[in-house]
């Protein structure tokens, strides 16, 4: 059971689950080094001045630190004593997330590094963890908001600006450790449903030694076992396996019923019998695929009732303070009406995607590429860079940082398995303003757009959430608009019919055509209302404020309607789920209290789409 002393005590990867394993939230040691000399300064070596709670970041209220201020690089230091029982084992040490280069020494030792604020990482402690004794970590993440690095929407400025928000240094996710087999161990699993023959497709990669060991899944609905399969490891493949489902077991998993299968993986030694390594997980049978202008599920078109989520919290910043609060904001989404969400400059924590995987909730996978071109101080790099290659004539021009792709890679290798997940999108809002040139914009597009579809080709893929579409072959078409006007937003939208889609408001932003992929408005609405801002503050929304709670309830009435009757429309994304910081056009408040009657919120969306109703 988890422990009620230890912040966010919950197992932090629900789809490679194993019986053992420390969870290491809680109090650690805590130094800025705003240098980034600690190096110099032994860090490595001595005690810290500070504590902070982990895995809260220091720039959050529940850290216990709560400095707002630029903080280059940040130091962790702590002593753990290693269980006796894990004896014989590999011992790894996990992190959920750090933002943004992390380095990791044990006893003083380098054990591992890693670039990127929102995947999780690992390093190998066994060579310095000894069972039954103490070993020292430190940890320093270095992550400067002012240069160039996917950073979502944290603020580049020193407060918080427009729509980006306090910053977050490094550990924001859970730290744990974990005894794994030092012969070979399962890794996270590639699970494909295939609903058209009843089966799962399972494609396990191994570390360590192979030979002689046979790979076993067996597949579950409840405590009923359906099926078993195995087959042999080794010959320099990881081992892949079918799993069918009786077809009288047979159940699709969808908003309405959102099933999930429990599978049991394990290594066997084939001389002895003897299990090597057992994990737990699970999945969903479900499909996703395009047919003309619907995106179908399990051959169904379902409208898609997006709401923006950008993750955020008052008191945690990207980090949820309980686990039961990841479950309010999908449960509050969805009692507002909406069946999704558009998962908003973040790749958002593992529990998060598991309760929507139980939900039945679909959402959209996202990068933080905000930071690369999405803030001012970058925006300019990159015009100054184009006004260089025009000069120049030198089309190669300065390069996007190094780890956009690898970084992205990451996040579609981590979720690929969860059936919630109905698209991926790696970047927003981008721009080329250089025509009749190839930039690195193109480049580093068309890469993101072929390595998603190279690892995943169950999903459909948006090469970038409105301006600048610049992959021809993209599977989804979409655009922002804030119009809140309904009567201009749906004669705009109208076009779609005529084969004229909205592309954007600036031509400068240089689209390539729309070629009749399904299309959708991935952003629109965005209504200020706050009766409890204070006259002359900072918060902002789209368009003129509503006078009346009933001007609010014509408007948003009116923009869903133009939408959910357009027949060659998939789907939409409302702006947005909550309010964040000084950005307070949200369907609820930060805290999660509600502003408006759900129930006329949720009837202006509940009614049947015009694309549900097509044969």
């Amino acid at each position: 059971m988890p422990n009620p002393r230890i912040p966010r005590p919950e197992y932090p990867r629900p789809q490679l689950v194993r019986a053992n394993w420390l969870c290491l939230n809680g109090p650690w040691q805590f130094e800025i080094d705003q240098g980034d000399s600690g190096l110099d300064r032994g860090l490595v070596t001595r005690p810290l001045a500070q504590r902070i709670t982990v895995p809260f970041c220091p720039e959050s209220k529940l850290s216990g630190i709560g400095n707002l201020d630029y903080l280059n690089a940040v130091w962790y230091r702590r002593e753990v004593k290693i269980p006796k029982t894990w004896k014989g084992q590999r011992i790894l040490l996990h992190f959920q997330a750090s933002d943004y280069d992390t380095f990791v020494w044990a006893n003083g030792v380098e054990a591992g590094r890693h670039r990127g604020g929102m995947t999780p990482f690992s390093c190998d402690l066994t060579a310095h963890a000894i069972p039954g004794k103490k070993v020292t970590l430190v940890v320093r993440a270095r992550d400067n908001a002012r240069e160039s690095m996917p950073s979502g929407k944290q603020s580049w400025v020193h407060g918080n600006s427009g729509c980006h928000y306090t910053r977050t240094t490094g550990i924001w996710q859970t730290v744990w450790l974990e005894p794994v087999p030092r012969r070979a161990h399962l890794l996270r699993p590639k699970i494909t449903p295939d609903v058209a023959n009843h089966r799962f497709g399972i494609e396990q990669p191994i570390t360590g030694a192979q030979a002689g060991l046979v790979y076993r899944a067996r597949l579950f609905s409840g405590k009923k076992k359906l099926g078993e399969a195995e087959c042999g490891c080794g010959g320099g493949l990881y081992p892949r396996l079918d799993l069918s489902v009786p077809v009288q077991h047979c159940r699709y998993w969808s908003p309405e019923d959102p099933h999930l299968y429990d599978l049991e993986l394990e290594l066997v030694d084939v001389k002895s019998g003897k299990v090597i390594d057992a994990v737990k997980s699970y999945a969903g049978l479900r499909s996703v695929f395009i047919d003309g202008m619907a995106v179908k599920l399990n051959g169904k078109p379902v409208f898609q009732r997006l709401v923006l989520d950008q993750g955020y919290y008052a008191d945690g910043i990207l980090t949820a303070p309980t686990d039961a609060a990841l479950v309010r904001d999908i449960k509050l989404s969805l009692s507002a009406g909406f069946n999704g969400a558009r998962l908003h400059q973040k790749v958002f924590e593992e529990r998060f995607l598991y309760h929507a995987d139980r939900l039945g909730y679909l959402v959209w996978g996202e990068y933080s590429d905000w930071g690369l071109n999405g803030n001012e101080p970058i925006r300019r790099w990159h015009r100054d860079a184009a006004d260089n290659i025009v000069r120049s004539g030198n089309h190669n021009g300065p390069q996007f940082p190094h780890g956009i792709v690898t970084q992205w890679l990451e996040a579609v290798q981590r979720d690929y398995n969860h059936p919630s997940i109905v698209g991926w999108c790696p970047l927003n809002e981008s721009e080329n303003r250089i025509h009749e040139q190839i930039t690195p914009h193109d480049d580093v597009m068309r890469a993101l757009f072929l390595a998603t579809k190279l690892a995943d080709q169950t999903r459909p893929v948006l090469d970038v959430s409105g301006y600048c579409h610049r992959v021809p072959e993209s599977d989804i078409y979409d655009s922002h608009d804030y119009d809140q006007n309904p009567k201009t937003f749906k004669a705009r939208h109208d076009g779609l019919l005529r084969d004229q889609p909205y592309l954007n408001d600036d031509p400068q932003r240089d689209s390539i055509p729309w070629r009749g992929q399904p299309y959708f408005v991935s952003e629109f609405g965005g209504i200020r209302w706050n009766p409890r801002a204070k006259s002359g503050n900072a918060s902002w929304g789209y368009g003129d404020e509503p006078k009346t709670l009933e001007e609010f309830y014509t408007r948003f009435e009116g923009l869903c309607a133009a939408l959910l009757d357009n027949p060659r429309m998939f789907g939409y994304c409302y702006t947005q789920l909550t309010d964040v910081f000084q950005e307070q056009n949200g369907i609820f408040y930060f805290d999660r209290k509600k502003k408006y009657d759900l129930k006329r919120v949720k009837a202006a969306q509940q009614r049947p789409a015009a694309i549900e109703l097509i044969d």
